[in-house]
């Protein structure tokens, strides 16, 4: 398999388009050949191509915030000395001025499939403005890890957020490539788009399914996002951060393992399995103990659970997380009524509407657990609406078979 930056960077023929032309690049810590090289220092190396300036999204161009929320500011590369400019801080919309620098801009960003990622947002803000300032734009395909299955509900109409740029599905089974042309064909952008396929990409295969296995690094695309398992729960785990149960940041394995000091976890389980066993399917539940360091319930120790997709256990197409976790929070209400589950903050640059409610992309999924009379079906009924159509209008944007 070949990433889209290593057939740019090996193939001359492709870059021709890209001659004469300013280009930037839209990169972060992952943005890397399949040897390891960043993907800027790669471009820079290239004599015929000219690279005069760089985006960072959140967490920054080589990677300098580790926590979330934390903002970069503008900069110059300390290796190249052209400007980066930052566009999760003073600003996450491109200025004017920021757009001036180029005539194109490079894309080659690692998502993990989920609509939440806030790369996402940043995509689709830079489409919207080259659009309308005329600058062209290549996205450079990389693989999707959580592969082609799709989950979860689409972001309803009046939620979006910067953890949601538009009724995406929350695991919405494209690449990056195949989200930009959905983005583009979905908002009517008129845009010079040019997606540079993978060579060999085959998200179907096992054992890796979305991603190559002994074939690519994995390099974190963000500072928790440190696994391939990371990336297939994340679509269900990202939405613990909407409450007051442990996402497990603070830990080595953040996203990965969740719980609280005050939950039984051994009884929430049994509830679990009790309501709807399939949901817990195509993965090992491992319960375990865990004090973070820092975060939720820093210093104190939490039972918890741990979800493992890198075992026997794992199968690619049973693994539902959106669903465990929403049968998690389930059951916490129902064996716990009073819990204070939802938790109450500043997200994502919102002050006023829930952050549960923000990840979700609606009330619907805090309704339905709040709700006593509500049952898994009601909401198994709703999910697979949503999910089957959502295949349906999103076919035709697919690159690989």
């Amino acid at each position: 398999m070949r990433l889209g930056i290593d057939r740019l960077v090996e193939d001359a023929h492709l870059r021709r388009p890209l001659q004469g032309r300013r280009l930037a690049l839209l990169g972060h810590p992952a943005s890397c050949t399949a040897r390891g090289a960043h993907s800027l220092d790669a471009l820079m190396a290239l004599p015929d191509l000219n690279l005069v300036a760089a985006f960072g999204p959140q967490h920054g161009m080589r990677g300098d915030k580790q926590d979330n929320m934390v903002e970069s500011g503008d900069g110059i590369d300390p290796r190249h000395g052209i400007p980066v400019f930052s566009l999760y801080g003073a600003v996450r919309y491109p200025t004017d001025a920021m757009l001036a620098h180029f005539d194109l801009l490079l894309v080659d960003l690692q998502d993990i499939g989920t609509r939440i990622y806030t790369y996402v947002t940043t995509l689709a803000y830079l489409l919207e403005a080259c659009a309308k300032a005329g600058k062209a734009v290549w996205v450079l395909d990389r693989p999707n890890p959580a592969g082609r299955p799709i989950e979860g509900t689409r972001l309803e109409p009046g939620w979006e957020s910067f953890v949601g740029a538009g009724p995406l599905m929350m695991r919405h089974g494209l690449t990056f490539g195949e989200l930009a042309r959905w983005l583009v064909e979905t908002r009517g952008h008129d845009i010079e788009l040019e997606i540079l396929p993978m060579d060999g990409y085959r998200p179907q295969d096992g054992p890796g399914y979305g991603w190559p296995l002994s074939e690519l690094a994995w390099i974190n695309p963000s500072p928790n996002a440190s696994s391939l398992n990371m990336a297939r729960c994340f679509p269900g785990t990202v939405l613990l951060e909407g409450t007051t149960v442990s996402e497990g940041r603070g830990t080595t394995v953040a996203l990965e393992i969740l719980g609280a000091p005050d939950l039984d976890m051994q009884r929430l389980l049994a509830r679990m399995h009790a309501a709807r066993s399939d949901w817990l399917e195509g993965a090992l539940l491992r319960p375990c103990w865990f004090e973070p360091t820092f975060h939720k319930h820093a210093g104190r120790l939490c039972q918890g659970l741990q979800i493992h997709t890198d075992c026997a256990a794992y199968r690619h197409a049973h693994f539902k997380p959106y669903r465990l976790i929403a049968l998690l929070f389930k059951a916490i209400r129902l064996e716990y009524p009073d819990y204070p589950l939802w938790r109450h903050f500043h997200y994502e640059y919102e002050t006023e509407r829930l952050a549960i409610d923000l990840l979700a992309g609606g009330t619907g999924l805090r309704e339905w657990v709040d709700d006593p009379a509500a049952q898994p079906g009601d909401l198994e009924r709703q999910l697979l609406a949503e999910e089957r159509e959502w295949a349906e209008s999103t076919r035709h944007l697919h690159l690989y078979p």
